[in-house]
């Protein structure tokens, strides 16, 4: 979701899914203040790096908003995808762009708080965790909100699960591990930090 600077191939208001099943399909996208889906670019490069066929994978997007990570997961392959969303705008458009691409029951949309939401997942159950949240609010919040985020993604995780995370800085090796993560991979487009984070079973619970 998040930010404000958009990188995109695809026009203001609608998502274009990149590859797997629904590859080409252009969404409508909500309206709502602040809201920036992952820009092309950066979703192809992450799904090079995650491999392009996601089987079997169960996933949580957990700021979801335009949903483009979710459902580039759910069309490749993934298994299950959790898409959590507080906005009820969004929410609606989710959902629709669901049933529009006959997505039941692969992707599911949940509505509220993505920390309390996250918290209600079973743990150790998911392979990849999507963290994308408003950069408007990672700022306010001093970067509180994107370690909580972290943290609650770690617990959701299976040994050695993905983590993704999108902020408006770079987050160093040093300060990822002290919260149990390993940076894998980091690209930089625009205003946009993408991190490919694994979870260090060494230091997780």
């Amino acid at each position: 979701m998040s930010g404000r600077v958009r990188a995109s191939a695809a026009p203001a208001g609608e998502v274009r899914i990149i590859g797997g099943r629904w590859r080409r399909s252009r969404l409508p996208v909500g309206a709502a203040p602040g809201l920036r889906p992952t820009p092309d670019r950066v979703r192809e490069t992450l799904f090079n790096w995650l491999g392009q066929d996601l089987s079997g994978c169960r996933c949580v997007d957990a700021f979801a908003g335009s949903g483009a990570l979710g459902f580039e997961a759910a069309s490749r392959g993934a298994a299950e995808v959790v898409l959590i969303e507080r906005d009820a705008a969004l929410q609606r458009a989710l959902r629709a762009n669901v049933e529009r691409l006959g997505g039941q029951p692969v992707l599911r949309v949940v509505g509220g708080d993505a920390l309390v939401a996250m918290a209600a997942l079973p743990a150790g159950a998911w392979d990849v965790v999507f963290l994308d949240p408003p950069f408007d609010d990672v700022r306010a919040g001093g970067e509180h909100l994107t370690r909580a985020a972290l943290q609650a993604a770690l617990r959701l995780l299976r040994p050695g699960g993905w983590g993704y995370l999108e902020s408006p800085r770079a987050w160093s090796e040093a300060e990822l591990a002290t919260l149990g993560w390993t940076l894998h991979r980091h690209l930089r487009a625009g205003a946009v930090h993408a991190h490919l984070l694994r979870r260090d079973d060494n230091h997780a619970p």
